[in-house]
């Protein structure tokens, strides 16, 4: 990932499969940084999945590299709105989830490694990147509750419920690649 312009602040990634776990570490990070930290920076900042979830159920079902797209759009948002003022204020701030998370997921759905390198190749790479480490693989948690979790289930209505938890094992297989070539800090959940 190419960096757009020098900042003072710190960048701060938080990656994982699990949305309310995700959330929980950010807000615990962002504590724990004090007065130099200006927040949390999450998934869905613009409202574009907030809208997709209100349409009407008639329209068909995006495809995944659709979501992926909306995804990186919804990061530009953030980074225009949110990430980057504070970077330039010389804040920290915690993204979560950032690129890798959203990567984990394309590759597992099947799209090129290479496409997803260069669609989010405008997002500054994080002064550091931590991977929240999931406790184990859950059914139940709300299609809203994390970018994971929408885009499963935005693919998957109606068709085979072992698509998903497929999805998410090849998802953490890739974040497992990304802390084995220490890519990423793990972070327990």
């Amino acid at each position: 990932m190419a960096v757009g312009h020098a900042t003072s602040g710190r960048l701060i990634a938080v990656e994982g499969t699990c949305g309310p776990d995700l959330a929980a570490a950010a807000k615990r990070l962002s504590r724990g940084l004090g007065d130099g930290a200006s927040g949390v920076s999450a998934w869905d900042a613009s409202g574009i999945f907030t809208e997709l979830a209100a349409a009407d159920p008639q329209v068909a079902r995006p495809t995944t590299r659709t979501l992926t797209l909306l995804y990186a759009a919804d990061l530009a948002f953030r980074l225009r709105w949110q990430i980057r003022p504070a970077l330039d204020a010389g804040h920290a701030v915690v993204a979560a989830p950032y690129v890798q998370s959203a990567m984990a997921l394309g590759s597992a759905a099947g799209l090129p490694t290479r496409w997803l390198i260069e669609l989010f190749r405008f997002a500054p790479a994080p002064h550091v990147c931590y991977r929240v480490r999931e406790r184990r693989l859950r059914s139940s948690v709300q299609a809203a509750s994390g970018y994971l979790e929408f885009f499963c289930g935005a693919i998957d209505a109606g068709g085979d419920p072992r698509q998903s938890a497929r999805l998410r094992t090849r998802a953490i297989d890739f974040l497992d690649r990304l802390e084995r070539r220490r890519r990423c800090t793990p972070l327990t959940a």
